[in-house]
Formats: structure tokens, C-alpha cells, sequence
């Protein structure tokens, strides 16, 4: 396997991850412990699942966690319209931020097609 910071799917996820930081930082106090802890957990989790399951030994362990990271996807999504949604964040941000959460679920739901299909690796070839 490719080194996972050459994927596609990774440094997508990982433009999401930054975005979500910037998109949480003028969030109130308040929510310190709530929606902005959920929301950088759920997107750190996406690229830190892609990588962790490209270090495993098969097609099909690497795809289970390429399917955390859809679920964490998901869950951001959720928490995105809910923050939307309380005021804490504007049409815009929400707008630009869920195209990129759409986009690395894309590129997830690709990627594990390919894997479905792909041979499985042996033991030393990566």
C-alpha cells in the first residue's frame, strides 16, 4: 500500500479536518466541552481512521476502517447542521465545510469499492 499521505481520500479528509478547526475557533466558551470538541473529534477521526487502516495487513481490514471514517463523516455532517442550525455557524462556513465532508465521503465510498475489488495483499508486498 501506498504511503496513506499520497491518497487522495487522506488529504481531502485532512483539508476537512483543518477546515472544521478554523470553522470551531470563534465558537463560544460555552461550547468548549460540546459541539466543538464533538466536531474536531468527528473530523480528526476520518484521516486518522484512513491512516490506521492503511498500516493493516489486508484489503479488508483497511476497508473496515475507511467505513469508521464514513460513520465519523456522518456524524460531522450531523453536528454541522446542528451548530448551523443554534447560529454558531454561518450559511457560508456550513456551506463550504459540508462540500468537503460530501466530498471525502465520496472519496471514501470510492475507495472502498476499489478495495472490494481489489486482490488481497500477501504477507511482505504491502
Amino acid at each position: 500500500m501506498a504511503d496513506y499521505r499520497d491518497l487522495d481520500v487522506y488529504k481531502c479528509s485532512h483539508q476537512l479536518a483543518l477546515a472544521i478547526y478554523g470553522a470551531t475557533g470563534s465558537f463560544p466558551d460555552r461550547e468548549k466541552y460540546g459541539l466543538t470538541s464533538q466536531l474536531r473529534r468527528a473530523a480528526v477521526s476520518v484521516p486518522s481512521n484512513i491512516a490506521e487502516g492503511a498500516g493493516r495487513g489486508s484489503h479488508k481490514d483497511f476497508a473496515r476502517f475507511l467505513r469508521v471514517a464514513v460513520g465519523s463523516a456522518n456524524e460531522l455532517e450531523c453536528q454541522l447542521l446542528i451548530a448551523r442550525d443554534l447560529g454558531l455557524l454561518d450559511l457560508e462556513t456550513h456551506q463550504s465545510v459540508s462540500e468537503l465532508v460530501a466530498r471525502t465521503r465520496q472519496l471514501l465510498d470510492g475507495f472502498i469499492r476499489s478495495l472490494r475489488g481489489a486482490r488481497p495483499r500477501k504477507p511482505g508486498n504491502g
